[in-house]
């Protein structure tokens, strides 16, 4: 492979703190691939913890993707640092394990809030700054639950949520595709990050993973390889579609 897929591009990431995340993942790829990458979280720290790591000049941002006016700060910083957005990587989210009768109305909020507009509302922030007709990228992280109603973790919110994700890329890519602009989502199954936050634990996830064809977990690093593909010219004739990264658990 090599090493320049995404050379002097300037990427943003959200939800890429987590030290055993697909953002943080697919962040320490790009910039590997040459990327200028921001990584976007709640809290300053964590992202700027997460930045020094990476190096290659990466900054970490603090942004609630659910507050647009976060948003727009976030994206005007990565901008004021390098003029422009190339590629976004939507990659914000929570998950809360509920059967549908037992989902609030706060519940509901809180995850479609973070997961499907805070996708829309960083994709409206970062548009102005995206160059047109130049391989500009949005890459969505939806997952599994999105394509057979559940069955990885999170309730049913989740699932419209991660759903409602992956009919706002078609959208996207309808809408964009005449400006240059490519919107692609991936869809990852079960992989071995902190995001259920023990709500299933690594074991569980390997004793569940035997089931299927590839009979394992998949990696953070897998999924980041995905949005790899989505985000640089390797995918440049691809558009509008959801690239399943499951190890062939779901296959359609």
């Amino acid at each position: 492979m090599t090493s320049s897929l995404l050379e002097n591009r300037v990427a943003v990431i959200s939800g890429a703190a987590r030290a055993r995340g697909i953002g943080l993942a697919t962040a320490e790829l790009f910039a590997r691939q040459g990327a200028r990458v921001a990584i976007l979280d709640l809290e300053a720290e964590a992202p700027e913890a997460a930045a020094a790591k990476i190096g290659c000049g990466a900054i970490g941002l603090a942004c609630d993707v659910t507050d647009p006016e976060a948003c727009t700060a976030a994206i005007e910083r990565a901008v004021a640092e390098w003029g422009q957005v190339d590629v976004l990587v939507n990659n914000a989210g929570l998950t809360q394990r509920r059967r549908l009768a037992e989902v609030t109305a706060d519940d509901y909020e809180l995850v479609t809030g973070v997961i499907l507009k805070g996708t829309m509302q960083l994709t409206q922030a970062a548009l102005p700054h995206m160059p047109r007709q130049a391989g500009a990228a949005i890459v969505n992280v939806a997952s599994l639950s999105a394509l057979q109603g559940g069955g990885v973790f999170g309730g049913p919110h989740y699932c419209a949520a991660k759903a409602g994700v992956l009919g706002l890329t078609r959208a996207m890519a309808r809408e964009l595709g005449p400006e240059g602009i490519r919107a692609n989502a991936v869809a990852p199954g079960l992989t071995l990050t902190d995001f259920s936050r023990g709500a299933n634990s690594d074991e569980n996830k390997h004793a569940a993973a035997k089931a299927y064809p590839l009979g394992r977990v998949g990696r953070p690093s897998e999924i980041a390889q995905a949005c790899l593909f989505l985000a640089s010219e390797m995918s440049s004739y691809v558009t509008g579609i959801t690239l399943d990264v499951n190890g062939g658990a779901y296959i359609h």
